[in-house]
């Protein structure tokens, strides 16, 4: 005699089981069915609040940083002639000029042939660094600027109040105003240079 009588579900699975049907229901299901959408590769969905794509066949999501990811990603092979980008001067190339070293010597030495266009193309790559390095001065100097001269903790451990100074809203008005006016000059240059390779 059997301590547990079989239900009616264990005879249909049993059943199902006998006759190969292994994946078929054995009893009736209630409730709610996710309607489902086929998407093909490149298609661009919003499900959950999150941005979703598919990518050489895998659901991805796309996220806010995906560009900048991009931009500072340096990829195996260069983008132009497909080599290894294994050389040590490479990485620093490819941030700059988006090619490897082999490539960038390549550019320059054509450019090089032709009169006048290899200078140009120092006084750009010059213009964009002063650029740069204006805009990491007006950082570093506005920051020096805002600096509290409250009071200072010196080597003994003893806080120390200065009285007088500088003008910190001065100071950083004359900073922001003279980086403004350097950075129009130097903005002016970088665009009659383009305007002329352009022209060219």
């Amino acid at each position: 005699m059997l301590k547990k009588e079989f239900k009616k579900k264990d005879v249909n699975r049993a059943r199902n089981l006998i006759r190969g049907k292994s994946n078929s229901s054995t009893g009736i299901q209630v409730g709610y069915e996710k309607k489902h959408i086929d998407y093909k590769e490149g298609d661009i969905w919003t499900e959950n609040k999150k941005t979703w794509t598919i990518k050489n066949g895998i659901k991805q999501t796309i996220s806010k940083l995906d560009k900048i990811k991009k931009e500072v990603h340096t990829p195996l092979c260069c983008p132009k002639c497909n080599n290894v980008m294994k050389h040590r001067l490479d990485k620093p190339n490819y941030r700059i000029h988006k090619m490897c070293y082999n490539c960038v010597i390549d550019f320059e030495g054509k450019l090089k042939c032709k009169p006048g266009k290899y200078e140009k193309y120092l006084k750009e790559l010059e213009l964009k660094n002063k650029l740069t390095l204006l805009d990491n001065i007006e950082e570093s100097l506005l920051e020096i600027a805002n600096i509290s001269n409250k009071g200072f903790v010196s080597e003994d451990g003893v806080i120390e109040k200065w009285v007088g100074g500088i003008n910190n809203k001065q100071y950083s008005e004359d900073i922001k105003k003279y980086a403004h006016k350097t950075r129009k000059k130097l903005k002016k240059e970088l665009n009659e240079s383009e305007r002329i390779k352009k022209s060219n």
